[in-house]
């Protein structure tokens, strides 16, 4: 076991609004995890193979990485981050929470679910873009992590808060007793987190082998009060950045987690239970089927951009090469619904090139409208979304080569 257990006494509340049997005092037992930072670890061979192999695909999906094609990298990083939020029952469908995006771009309303995912998207991108990069990682960073992501949360005022009082998962709302696992009582967080940050800035270890490591650590210590899953993975991607393993794509782990999420929590428990090489194993598959994953989902989605391109060349209007339409075309992975305003924003061009560019694009087949209001008007990259869903899913795309999915 990694860590000790404490047995401790929740205490009688005959205030509480709950059934009788929830105020009465009882007995739970809390976890306290051994710290990480200079933990030595030595694994067996085979494991060490799958790690080696796992690393090797993360690093050939960034080795397609271009600037060209910086598009891509954000609809990985809006997929990790769907997929994340898939993992704590936060979902809704492709087309509903790409409308959603481009509604709130517009000044508009959306679902609180779908605000909480792209929250969480927002987080991401802190994560690898900004957090990722400092010099030293620190607690600071993983407070900022967490106030992102929970900005549009109902409890959004717990956001960047390490919590002050026992937290638990599974058993009943009221009190800890018979819950699944307790994380270690909140005297010990502020320690703990310190630690954690002093193992994310070491370098021993292997990559992944460091992430694997951390994200079980941080579940481990459970610091907030929620978004704690969402968070601990966004660090997967701070170490894979850190440490130069994922510098452009981050491979949507997520995804391979959610589709098999008792397997994903049964590893949580592997660890704290001292069978760290069965969690190492099990995160190394993940992470190696999610790079390979999302390298075939690369593949489709720049052979279904070929297809636009050559759909809008072979158009009866076909504008000149240097026309808005082809930038557009350029930057439609990254937004599966567009606005003119964000096409604008994103091309550099103007609003009038925008309008003229959509008008060719529709005609050529590559855009279709989205019924809506006229002033609030977007549009539809056709057979993206249909290949999105299938990448959230975990299906490896049906067709490939000029040929888009669905």
């Amino acid at each position: 076991m990694l860590g000790r257990i404490v047995s401790l006494t929740w205490k009688h509340d005959p205030t509480l609004y709950a059934p009788p049997k929830y105020r009465r005092a009882c007995r739970y037992d809390a976890f306290i995890p051994d710290p990480l930072a200079g933990r030595e670890l030595t694994l067996p061979g085979d494991i060490a193979g799958v790690v080696s192999e796992a690393e090797a695909a993360i690093r050939e999906l960034n080795t397609v990485a271009r600037p060209a094609l910086t598009p891509l990298a954000r609809l990985l990083l809006r997929t990790e981050s769907i997929a994340s939020s898939k993992v704590e029952g936060l979902q809704v469908g492709v087309r509903e929470l790409a409308r959603a995006e481009v509604r709130v771009e517009s000044g508009g309303k959306a679902s609180p679910t779908a605000l909480e995912i792209m929250a969480n998207i927002d987080a991401m991108e802190l994560a690898i873009h900004e957090a990722a990069s400092v010099k030293r990682f620190s607690v600071r960073e993983i407070l900022a992590i967490h106030r992102k992501l929970m900005e549009h949360a109902p409890n959004a005022h717990v956001g960047g808060k390490i919590r002050t009082v026992q937290n638990w998962i599974g058993g009943n709302d009221y009190n800890p007793c018979g819950a699944d696992f307790v994380p270690p009582p909140p005297e010990y967080v502020d320690p703990l987190l310190a630690d954690l940050c002093d193992a994310m800035n070491e370098d021993e270890l292997p990559p992944l082998v460091q992430a694997a490591l951390t994200h079980a650590q941080f579940e481990t210590i459970h610091p907030f009060a929620d978004g704690n899953g969402r968070t601990g993975r966004a660090l997967i991607h701070v170490l894979l950045r850190r440490r130069g393993v994922a510098p452009e794509y981050v491979p949507p782990i997520s995804v391979v987690l959610a589709a098999e999420r008792d397997r994903y929590i049964q590893g949580l428990t592997d660890y704290r239970e001292g069978r760290v090489d069965r969690w190492i194993e099990r995160f190394a598959a993940a992470a190696a089927t999610a790079a390979k994953l999302a390298l075939a989902y690369l593949e489709a989605v720049q052979a279904l951009s070929a297809r636009w391109r050559s759909q809008l060349a072979n158009s009866p209007n076909a504008p000149r090469a240097d026309a808005a339409a082809w930038a557009v075309i350029d930057v439609l992975p990254a937004h599966p619904m567009i606005t003119a305003p964000v096409a604008a924003a994103v091309t550099g061009r103007s609003r009038p090139q925008i309008y003229q560019a959509f008008e060719q694009l529709q005609a050529a087949g590559v855009l279709v409208p989205v019924p809506g209001r006229p002033r609030n008007r977007s549009w539809e990259a056709v057979g993206l979304l249909d290949l999105l869903a299938g990448l959230e899913s975990g299906r490896l795309p049906s067709n490939r080569g000029d040929r888009s999915p669905g």
